[in-house]
């Protein structure tokens, strides 16, 4: 079957340089939603709580359960619990959906600073905290999200500046309202490695803890790993001879005697059928050959366990998209290791 290995030693060495960035381990929010970015949750889970990670992002609930022994601080994103726990937050999205969360709900206000997606508009945020306290909920912080971090503009300087006025708009009402210390956080990957000095309370930190981080030349910060690496393993080979055609429609003709092999990992496996378009090549330079299946892949090789990648920036390249898709792609019934090399 084919299988993927987490690097230990190159998460670790991504998470020192986020550290250097926060200026503590106990600012670093480590983001594991879906899947952890592919990378497996609890793999990963395990891995952040041995390096010393006390706080962890989620998309939905059941993702928060599986891991609420690993962690002193849960954030999920986008989901309304049954029932609360006692170290997990939970966002508030819209301004109608606070009625929704039982009562003593431990939750943090999100706050539209530009990106127009989710979040409570600025001028929302009064009437916003206090509909938190009549529905008897526990307010704990407020935080945004950054839309163009990752690109070279002034857009990141501009949605700082919305942030700056979210937060004394925030701590005047909360404070009204008996609620004290109330947090702040807004810096993704590309966010934080743009900080000089960065001071909010934690910064909720994904692609880049996991190595496939890419910016701009004026952005770029050196010495991050990709953890993840995919092999696929050989399911049989033949000898093809010049002219003879593979897979699908035949659209590989062989232009010589040569060998092909069929792997295990195809498009029900996560491995996107464009990559076959762009005429995909491994790390080796080992050729695929004709289209992509649900369930396999051919390609110019006779080896038994074959590297399809081990980053998946570059991975990303033959499917014309990001990395966060290559990765988020991998299903989660692929074997998953954690090596130490």
């Amino acid at each position: 079957m084919a299988y993927i290995t987490l690097n230990k030693n190159n998460f670790f060495n991504n998470l020192d340089i986020i550290a250097k960035y926060t200026k503590s381990v106990d600012k670093i929010a480590l983001v594991l939603k879906d899947n952890a970015y592919g990378h497996g949750l609890l793999e990963m889970a395990s891995l952040a709580r041995e390096y010393g990670i006390k706080k962890a992002v989620v998309r939905r609930c059941k993702e928060a359960e599986l891991i609420k022994e690993m962690f002193e601080y849960i954030l999920v994103l986008a989901d309304i619990p049954a029932t609360s726990k006692e170290n997990v937050r939970y966002t508030i999205n819209d301004i109608n959906s606070i009625d929704k969360f039982p009562k003593n709900t431990k939750v943090e206000l999100k706050v539209d600073t530009g990106m127009h997606r989710n979040g409570v508009a600025p001028d929302e945020i009064e009437n916003a905290i206090l509909k938190i306290k009549e529905a008897g909920l526990l307010l704990e912080a407020v935080f945004t999200h950054h839309r163009s971090a990752d690109e070279f503009t002034s857009e990141w300087f501009w949605q700082k500046e919305n942030f700056k006025k979210v937060k004394e708009i925030s701590s005047e009402a909360a404070k009204k309202l008996g609620f004290d210390d109330i947090k702040f956080h807004s810096s993704n990957s590309a966010a934080l490695l743009r900080e000089s000095d960065f001071q909010e309370d934690m910064a909720r930190v994904g692609i880049a803890a996991y190595g496939c981080i890419s910016l701009p030349n004026a952005l770029h910060v050196e010495g991050f790993r990709p953890v993840l690496s995919l092999y696929a393993n050989k399911i049989s080979s033949r000898k093809l001879k010049k002219g003879e055609r593979v897979g699908y429609g035949g659209e590989h003709e062989a232009l010589k005697d040569t060998i092909v092999s069929n792997y295990d990992f195809g498009y029900g496996d996560g491995f996107l059928r464009i990559c076959a378009s762009n005429a995909y090549k491994t790390p080796q330079g080992v050729e695929i050959a004709g289209r992509i299946s649900m369930d396999n892949s051919s390609f110019l090789s006779d080896e038994q366990d074959l590297l399809i990648f081990n980053d998946a920036a570059e991975a990303a390249l033959y499917a014309n998209t990001m990395s966060y898709e290559i990765l988020t792609s991998l299903k989660p019934e692929i074997r998953r290791e954690i090596i130490s090399s």
